[in-house]
């Protein structure tokens, strides 16, 4: 009897488990992680154990580690990149971030891109320049085949160097450092890779043996008339930017395999005798090798790898690689030639660069993005896929190549350059962090935090193109308030799976068969490529209708499978297939295409269906097979379409795209045309929506949700609360659920196929009026500078740059606002606290006990009833800028921007004095509680 009790009581609490509504579990994984810059490498044990603890205690769950530039003053402290010191420092950092539960991950080089002065010449990257003479039948060139390069030196700060200044080779100057180079381009001949002579008779003759070391051709021209295309190899000269001591040099020829190799032979050789075991992953930042003057597109065994991967020799096509044919070959050549150099970065790099971090053990976080490839390839070979910036269809190409690869998470290097210098908010952050997890993006990386000293004088050390993440920011003591919202959002975000229903097809053929001013086009989201194209226009379109998708490749493609009517890749389940209006595809992935719609897939053709193949190798016959294809479609018109059945599948064509996606039965979110944004995932308890309101209104309103779920929870990552959603059907039988958000909230919705019980949702039901908190405030400030201003009473909330003298107007710190006040009347089950504006982020206290912290844009939080006396007294810590403090040193000129390289350039050049960042000019920033402060009683 007993053990049946037992078993029933089991049975009963597994049961209860399941029913109940929970957070997922947090790793150091779902905590934000931030770039680490060790700026010299001038670390030492205590202070990377004191920076270490700063960023657990504000809940940050790991370190990238980036050596770059040094600090001025701290040379003697220099550390060289991967010298037996360094690494003594980098075991001393996993070991003590093992300790303190941090992962940790390390880039693959100082600065970016990959180089150092380990690259020699023949792994450095190369520039090809060409030269053309002409020649009639029976006489001889009499000029010499030769390419002068004029040399020419960039620097990183603003200090013009010459070539009496600079050694040659690059790697033997001792100074580095302070000579900051970004390029160099020595002066001489350079080397004559090939000449090739091609008569109006369409001939072609190979004189490149017959040039002797002085440049003359010896060879006299047959008859016709004979243009000569001399190609000459010569350094691109990129330097890596922002590189640490040790770590100075050419950048690498990413075409090169050997280059890749040696390349990493370094790390073997450092490596070697320590315990890198706890390290996570190497990570490489964005390609960044062409921000430079020219174009590294070229590999010295170039000719050869475009032989062998197009069947035909390119020095028979000089004059179309450089545009000087007709029209078509001009085209169909160019991209033979880039989609060569697709192949050599993605292999000879990439998959170089995974195999090798295999052998250690180890994950790859890449930024492909600014490369001259397909970038969801290159993501699609890495572990994490990180991308960057502002704009969520940028974002979509590094989520895209996850999701249709089945990666499980997405980094972001976020809020780079959000703001000028020391005006970025957390509350400002929080607008992109949500903006990154829209695009999928579920691995957040702050860009980020500089290693400083304990002791180094405030502001410490910071990093130019930065949000300021530092200790030494008055919003550090509520920076865990924005780590702990983070840490629960990607506690969802990293579980299951994307819910994506539309692949889109990326027409990165139809840009590489684009002749242009340069050989090689840079591929980063839609800029430049891909502006007003109907590939962008699609996809912006989907987005603001709540159309939910993800980018494919050809190569990506291929590994395509039917479920039904279904597409499946990498275990994603997607509805179809969407062809943007592309003009060109390659045969093979067209054939895939007429596979899948064959076994089930139904195919979306905007517009125009593709019209002809890329490239000039075997085109006839390439052409056929694709116009064979095409012939098999056979087009009906019906509803707004053209619809023709191949297998169990079909095509269907129209420039209405919402007609297009109703047939493919396309889940529409309907709420993003009210405002809201959606993320939508499903889990093993059902599906998830991100749902973030990006306006600046309050949104209140039942929302109708695809599902037909047995239960729908809400859970608030501000806050930490949670519940039972409020749900009810429309008049279509269609479930739908309540939602309140303020300007800029999120909220994730839960469905779960099973029944939950347990508590409601906390909504807010207002139970009167709201009363503002009146009286004398007491404004005490606590720490900050230059200097602690005295304390300060007021009875009108403003600024505190406003209600003081000199010290107050610069004081850049935390202030403590404290005012006594009266329970409001009546009964309430809970009141609701409205700080009103807010400059920048505050800790609310009630009675002595922490209410909440708040951190915008909107500054409210609920105090529950239990919590109010008959007289009480309100305390609210407030944190400003940096900004302040800030311009008070530019005024005085009191040195903080001592920094190598670039030292701290404005973002903006009304903010710049010849190059460098000062706040001389800007008046006191909006600092502290600007109210008014309300209560209003909630039921």
């Amino acid at each position: 009897m007993r053990k049946l009790i037992l078993a029933s009581a089991i049975v009963a609490h597994g049961f209860a488990a399941t029913a109940q509504i929970n957070w997922p579990a947090v790793t150091n994984v779902t905590k934000p992680w931030t770039r680490w810059w060790w700026e010299g490498s001038a670390v030492n044990k205590a202070d990377l154990t004191w920076n270490l603890q700063q960023y657990q205690q504000a809940g940050l769950g790991g370190v990238e580690l980036t050596p770059i530039y040094g600090v001025e003053g701290y040379e003697n402290q220099f550390i060289n990149f991967l010298s037996p010191q360094w690494m003594q420092m980098f075991s001393y950092t996993l070991n003590e971030s093992k300790r303190l539960g941090l992962g940790v991950d390390l880039a693959n080089g100082t600065g970016w891109p990959f180089g150092g002065p380990w690259v020699k010449d023949e792994d450095a990257s190369k520039s090809i320049f060409y030269k053309t003479f002409n020649v009639k039948g029976g006489e001889q060139l009499s000029e010499a085949v030769e390419y002068k390069n004029e040399g020419f030196i960039r620097t990183a700060n603003n200090k013009p160097a010459t070539f009496d200044q600079v050694l040659k080779p690059v790697w033997t100057n001792k100074n580095l450092q302070a000579l900051a180079l970004d390029q160099i381009q020595y002066p001489g001949k350079l080397s004559l890779k090939t000449l090739i002579a091609y008569s109006d008779k369409n001939e072609t003759v190979d004189l490149t043996t017959k040039v002797d070391a002085n440049g003359k051709l010896n060879w006299t021209a047959p008859t016709g008339n004979w243009t000569l295309y001399a190609l000459f190899q010569g350094l691109h000269g990129k330097m890596v930017e922002r590189a640490a001591p040790g770590g100075e040099g050419y950048a690498i020829d990413h075409f090169s395999l050997n280059a890749a190799n040696n390349y990493f032979k370094k790390f073997d050789a450092s490596f070697k005798g320590y315990d890198i075991s706890y390290l996570r992953s190497f990570f490489n930042d964005s390609y960044e090798v062409d921000d430079a003057r020219g174009q590294s597109n070229w590999t010295p065994d170039f000719f050869a790898e475009f032989i062998k991967r197009k069947g035909y020799d390119l020095k028979t096509q000089l004059p179309a690689l450089f545009g000087k044919d007709t029209q078509e070959k001009n085209s169909r050549v160019i991209y033979d030639y880039r989609s060569v150099i697709d192949e050599l970065l993605l292999e000879h790099f990439t998959i170089t660069w995974k195999k090798w971090a295999g052998t250690k053990g180890k994950m790859l976080r890449n930024q492909s993005h600014g490369s001259p490839a397909n970038t969801l390839d290159l993501y699609s070979v890495v572990d994490i896929p990180e991308t960057e910036g502002t704009d969520i269809l940028r974002f979509k190409f590094a989520t895209s190549a996850a999701n249709v690869s089945g990666k499980q998470l997405v980094s972001s290097e976020s809020a780079t350059w959000l703001n000028e210098h020391f005006l970025s908010s957390w509350g400002d952050v929080k607008k992109i962090i949500d903006l990154y997890f829209l695009g999928g993006v579920n691995h957040i990386f702050y860009h980020g935090t500089e290693y400083s000293p304990k002791e180094a004088k405030w502001p410490g050390w910071l990093f130019y193109a930065a949000v300021h993440f530092q200790p030494t920011n008055p919003q550090w003591k509520d920076f865990h308030a924005l780590n702990t919202y983070i840490t629960r959002t990607q506690s969802f975000l990293q579980k299951g799976k994307p819910d994506n229903d539309v692949l889109v097809y990326y027409p990165i053929v139809d840009r590489y068969a684009e002749p242009g001013n340069v050989m090689l086009q840079h591929f980063d989201g839609m800029e430049r490529n891909f502006v007003n194209t109907d590939f962008e226009h699609v996809s912006k379109w989907m987005v603001e209708k709540g159309y939910s998708f993800d980018f494919f490749s050809e190569r990506q493609l291929q590994n395509f499978t039917n479920n039904g009517n279904n597409i499946i890749s990498s275990g994603n389940v997607y509805r179809t297939i969407l062809l943007p209006a592309n003009k060109l595809i390659n045969e093979k992935a067209f054939s895939q295409i007429m596979k899948l719609a064959e076994q089930g897939a139904t195919i979306l053709v905007y517009k125009n269906l593709p019209q002809d193949v890329p490239g000039f190798n075997q085109l006839d016959a390439r052409r056929k097979t694709f116009q064979q294809l095409i012939g098999r479609l056979k087009f009906a018109t019906a509803n707004n379409v053209q619809q023709a059945t191949v297998g169990k599948g079909k095509f269907v064509v129209s420039d209405d795209m919402e007609a297009l996606l109703q047939v493919a039965k396309v889940r529409k979110e309907s709420y993003a045309e009210k405002g809201l944004s959606v993320l939508r995932r499903k889990n093993n308890d059902g599906t998830i929506w991100l749902i973030n309101n990006r306006t600046d209104k309050p949104f209140e309103e039942w929302i109708e949700l695809n599902s037909n779920a047995a239960s729908f929870a809400l859970f608030d990552a501000m806050t930490g609360k949670k519940g039972l959603a409020k749900i009810r059907k429309n008049s279509n039988g269609a479930i739908e659920v309540l939602l309140q958000l303020q300007s800029f909230e999120s909220i994730i919705v839960q469905s779960y196929t099973v029944k939950k019980t347990g508590e409601a949702f906390p909504y807010k039901e207002t139970n009167g009026t709201a009363q503002e908190i009146k009286g004398e405030w007491t404004i005490n400030f606590l720490e900050g500078g230059p200097a602690i201003p005295a304390a300060i009473t007021t009875t009108q909330l403003k600024s505190w740059t406003e209600l003081g003298a000199a010290d107050v107007k610069h004081f850049s710190g935390t202030a403590k606002y404290s005012i006594s006040f009266a329970k409001p009347t009546g009964t309430a089950g809970s009141y609701l606290l409205d700080l009103g504006n807010v400059d920048e982020t505050a800790e609310v206290i009630l009675n002595g006990k922490k209410i909440a912290t708040v951190i915008g844009p909107v500054f409210q939080c609920v105090i529950p009833a239990s919590a109010m006396q008959a007289n009480n007294k309100l305390e609210i810590i407030v944190a400003n800028l940096m900004a302040n403090r800030i311009i008070y040193m530019d005024q005085n000129n009191l040195p903080w921007k001592i920094f190598y390289n670039t030292n701290m350039p404005a973002r903006k050049p009304e903010n710049a004095k010849k190059g460098i960042f000062t706040a001389a000019a800007w008046s006191p920033l909006s600092s502290g509680l600007i109210g008014p402060v309300t209560l209003t009683s909630l039921k």
